[in-house]
């Protein structure tokens, strides 16, 4: 099971660790532990395990978890958003989105 405890002051992930995080998992699939949609318990262990040893941070299964299933859908609504977009681009000096007016007023009806 996991750790008995009162909920708190939700987690402060950087983008430095965000980004350690999705590294993590993508070992993991290269592994073989995310056969299908899901991470097995040995994937998820191992991602606990490594989490921690990388950042310090002494996470569980759910928290982790959580922050998968949060990635995965603002990956979702980015993939919406690319879409069959024209006039569409990623500025990564300020790591924005580069639209026009008409584009964002489009977006915004939907």
């Amino acid at each position: 099971m996991g750790k008995n405890r009162e909920a708190g002051p939700s987690a402060i992930w950087s983008y430095e660790i965000i980004m350690m995080f999705c590294d993590l998992c993508l070992r993991e699939v290269a592994l073989g532990n995310r056969p299908n949609t899901h991470f097995t318990k040995a994937g998820w262990t191992n991602l606990v395990e490594n989490f921690k040893e990388y950042t310090g941070r002494d996470y569980d299964r759910l928290q982790l978890k959580n922050k998968w299933d949060q990635l995965k859908k603002e990956w979702k609504l980015w993939k919406d958003l690319k879409k069959g977009a024209a006039g569409f681009g990623w500025n990564s000096k300020r790591k924005t989105i580069d639209a026009s007016d008409e584009w964002w007023k489009e977006k915004m009806e939907v």
